[in-house]
């Protein structure tokens, strides 16, 4: 993130509580997909599936 000041002259703290204001309004990082339960595996690797 660059922050770039226009006018003025703020100081850390004015600085600072910017950046934590900033950081704390970014949107939350997407939930991870459902996993499958056949993910990775066959239909010949479970016993119901043998014989038929």
């Amino acid at each position: 993130m660059t922050l770039t000041i226009v006018s003025g002259n703020p100081t850390p703290e004015e600085l600072a509580a910017l950046v934590a204001v900033l950081a704390a309004a970014k949107p939350p990082a997407p939930a991870p997909a459902p996993r499958s339960r056949w993910q990775g595996r066959t239909p010949w690797a479970s016993r119901s599936w043998h014989g038929r």
